[in-house]
């Protein structure tokens, strides 16, 4: 892997331009190495993802997003200050970055797992380290190993890194928060969050168009799945992002529309994030989407967010792993 890239870090939208190779730094607090938190079998939340036997997930810590809300906060949030201009009470100082790991020990920890009969890899929050993905994915090409590999992101990348990003990636996992930039900024600190997002996943349609090829062990071998989080009070967004996906890129394209949203404890002062989704601002959504004709989805139970509530400090950090 170069480490030019580093030295004047332009790899996603934040445009950073610090030397990520002197120190942790940036935008997301992460260096030029491999700062893993968690690599498990993870059943995902769509079972085209997951398959029969689950996915071998790679969760980095840190991100170039801060949603206030996040579930995985106790990797996402390294060493943040408060955003200026915001509304939210945000913590000064939260999580330390993870230890960095070689590249031989995250080869042989996705390996151990390759070997129990798994043949997916996904990599979870990737947009600002997407030279160490390609670097493990060549790495475990070069050692005969060719499992499907998922980019499960944000979307808040550029969308020349997933145009460069064509021969790596099987399967695409992108998270389509929001079309209202307002709240973007306001709940993720993300600038220009609508228009990025749209750009790089339009990319990533480019590349795989709406066929999601599955094989017989239930597997998503190559396609795109585009996921939305229903916020709770804000189902006005989701109608947004939804028209969005329609008009802007297609409506034959895999929809999972997730219920999941849990509060945790930076929204506790916040009576419109300090509760889950109502069923009926659910329901609307759902309705909506199949108004709009959208032909292939995959829905959530309404009371199951604690199932994808993870415990980080764990081995299996989400309750519903093996």
């Amino acid at each position: 892997m170069t480490h030019d890239i580093f030295k004047e870090c332009t790899i996603c939208p934040r445009d950073c331009r610090v030397n990520r190779l002197q120190a942790p730094t940036g935008y997301c607090k992460t260096g030029s190495g491999f700062h893993i938190s968690s690599i498990f079998n993870h059943r995902g939340e769509e079972p085209a993802i997951g398959g029969k036997y689950g996915i071998c997930n790679i969760f980095f810590s840190g991100c170039n997003l801060q949603c206030i809300f996040c579930q995985n906060h106790e990797i996402s949030f390294i060493g943040k200050s408060t955003p200026e201009n915001q509304e939210i009470s945000w913590p000064s100082k939260i999580h330390s970055l993870q230890p960095e790991l070689t590249l031989e020990e995250v080869i042989q920890g996705i390996i151990r797992i390759l070997d129990q009969g798994i043949s997916a890899v996904g990599f979870v929050t990737p947009s600002h380290v997407v030279p160490q993905v390609k670097e493990i994915i060549s790495e475990l090409r070069n050692r005969g190993r060719n499992p499907i590999f998922v980019y499960n992101t944000n979307a808040y990348d550029k969308a020349e890194t997933i145009r460069d990003l064509e021969s790596y990636i099987d399967v695409y996992l992108p998270d389509f928060k929001y079309m209202d930039a307002s709240l973007a900024l306001k709940f993720s600190d993300a600038p220009g969050y609508p228009e990025i997002a749209l750009a790089s996943i339009r990319e990533m349609y480019r590349q795989k168009s709406s066929s999601l090829i599955i094989n017989e062990d239930g597997y998503a071998e190559s396609g795109l799945i585009i996921r939305h989080l229903v916020i709770p009070g804000h189902v006005n967004n989701s109608l947004a992002v939804l028209r969005a996906i329609a008009e802007k890129i297609s409506t034959g394209v895999c929809i999972s529309l997730m219920s999941q949203y849990l509060p945790n404890k930076y929204v506790k002062n916040k009576p419109d994030l300090n509760r889950c989704l109502y069923a009926e601002e659910y329901q609307h959504v759902i309705d909506e989407m199949e108004n709009m004709g959208f032909r292939k989805g995959y829905f959530q139970d309404i009371a199951s967010p604690s199932n994808y509530s993870p415990d980080f400090s764990k081995d299996h950090p989400f309750i519903h792993s093996d």
